[in-house]
């Protein structure tokens, strides 16, 4: 699967990030969050103001992790006028950071990619996911880029979802689903398999259903799932119900895939 350039990825987080101020500039604070039920509208425009801020202090002081630069939490404001201000500097220094770094520097992150290029990615799908709360906040949804919505539904099943912890074992499984983006020609194959592992605070884990992204086996999908890569992206997020997602094949495979995504992630 071909990813964005990362001038479109930083032209996407420009264009998303703006669309998800406008939304809330003009939304109820208190308004529900429907899609991040613990929400309000206030609390998700703290919620992405918070994160660009932070990339913004990784970006502006890479390589070093956050212990070194010693980042301090920016205190939240109490008024909304303030929280969209604190909003603002935080998007415009992401933006001004990203656009002073090339791709391929090093730069912390809590990714096996210690590359500022890896921020540039994963800030564009955060600005994306959170641009979609908003307007379902405001009861304004619009749709989702194809060709953004398409590169999130790889990053989310890749990054999110199929990514293996340091301290974890990974076993495949000769079962594959490959998911369809009908309006992009995207395919991405997932291979299920076993996780196992021990976590650093102790917790176990034995023989438990887990993902990761592949290469196209040269093997038939046990199971497809297809649909519009806006629909596929916001459904992988938790965002949108199933209605418009179409599944063929084993059912027994799908059903594990899907046990694999289930967990919610913000």
């Amino acid at each position: 699967m071909t990813r964005l350039s990362y001038p479109d990825y930083l032209a996407s987080i420009r264009r998303e990030s703006a669309r998800f101020r406008d939304v809330l500039a003009g939304c109820d604070p208190s308004a529900p969050v429907h899609s991040c039920p613990a929400w309000t509208a206030a609390d998700l425009l703290w919620h992405l103001g918070t994160v660009q801020h932070w990339w913004t202090a990784v970006l502006r002081d890479r390589p070093k992790s956050p212990e070194q630069i010693d980042y301090q939490e920016p205190a939240r404001p109490e008024a909304y006028d303030a929280l969209l201000a604190f909003y603002d500097e935080g998007r415009t220094g992401l933006v001004d950071a990203l656009a002073g770094a090339d791709p391929a520097e090093e730069a912390w992150t809590w990714s096996p990619d210690h590359t500022a290029g890896f921020i540039y990615r994963r800030q564009a799908h955060e600005a994306l996911i959170h641009r979609l709360d908003a307007e379902i906040a405001a009861d304004a949804v619009t749709p989702l880029d194809p060709a953004l919505a398409s590169d999130g539904v790889e990053e989310a099943l890749d990054v999110m979802f199929g990514a293996l912890p340091p301290w974890g074992r990974w076993d495949p499984l000769p079962h594959y689903v490959r998911v369809d983006c009908s309006d992009t020609g995207a395919r991405v194959w997932v291979q299920l398999g076993l996780f196992s592992g021990s976590s650093p605070d102790g917790v176990e884990h034995s023989g438990e259903d887990d993902i990761h992204v592949v290469e196209a086996p040269g093997v038939e999908a046990d199971a497809v799932v297809s649909g519009l890569a806006g629909d596929l992206d916001a459904w992988l997020w938790r965002r949108r119900d199933a209605t418009d997602i179409h599944v063929a094949g084993d059912r027994g495979v799908y059903d594990r895939f899907r046990v694999c995504i289930s967990h919610p992630i913000n």
